[in-house]
């Protein structure tokens, strides 16, 4: 192994071991009891692209070990009825991520420049997702079988992620404002930097959460 890649492997295994070894932050409660509910058992028609679970994301490594993706029981059905709001004009829902783990959230910050802080949450605060509230997500069209297009790509850090975003085409905005509407009618909000990514109503309830896949 040359040194150059020595040095890549070693910056990798410290951030990933400085995540390990940080613990969330402390918080008084109390909380409700949470229940993670896979999605694709509560509605096998949720279409999954989970891009943590590959190394086809921002952070250009698997984060995850198994493609899945959880919510609390209360946002998971939530999200069910919104799915099937959808199947009349012609599309499902395509989920990108549901339930992360505290120490990934830390791992991102840890990776992403100061510049771009607005698009990861802060692990000191923890994220909507740490409490299975939040879930990241597109339109899927079934007609066409593909995901349709909207005006900035998943996890894309530019302007065009923003949910006011007013460029791109008319198409592409119909297809965020419909996402955003159908969200908003089952009680999810939009986060104003992301357009795909919505917090179920009363996600402070629950607590920051770092169980990994493995053990739900």
């Amino acid at each position: 192994m040359n040194r150059v890649l020595l040095h890549l492997w070693l910056l990798c295994f410290l951030s990933a071991f400085s995540s390990c070894a940080a613990r969330p932050p402390h918080e008084a409660g109390p909380f409700r009891p949470g229940e993670l509910v896979e999605l694709t058992k509560l509605d096998p028609t949720i279409r999954l692209d989970i891009r943590y679970a590959t190394s086809h994301n921002f952070m250009g490594r698997m984060l995850y070990p198994q493609a899945r993706a959880f919510l609390q029981r209360p946002a998971a059905e939530a999200l069910a009825r919104a799915n099937a709001d959808l199947k009349p004009l012609g599309y499902c829902l395509l989920v990108f991520d549901g339930y992360r783990p505290w120490r990934i959230t830390k791992q991102m910050w840890d990776h992403t420049p100061a510049d771009k802080k607005e698009f990861v949450a802060d692990p000191r605060k923890g994220s909507r997702h740490n409490r299975g509230c939040a879930v990241d997500l597109s339109l899927w069209d079934i007609a066409t079988n593909k995901e349709v297009a909207m005006p900035g790509e998943y996890d894309e850090m530019s302007p065009r992620s923003y949910a006011a975003y007013a460029e791109g085409t008319a198409e592409q905005r119909t297809h965020r404002d419909l996402l955003r509407s159908t969200m908003e009618r089952h009680g999810f909000t939009v986060l104003p930097a992301e357009w795909w990514h919505f917090d179920y109503q009363g996600w402070k309830s629950y607590p920051i959460q770092n169980i990994p896949f493995s053990q739900l």
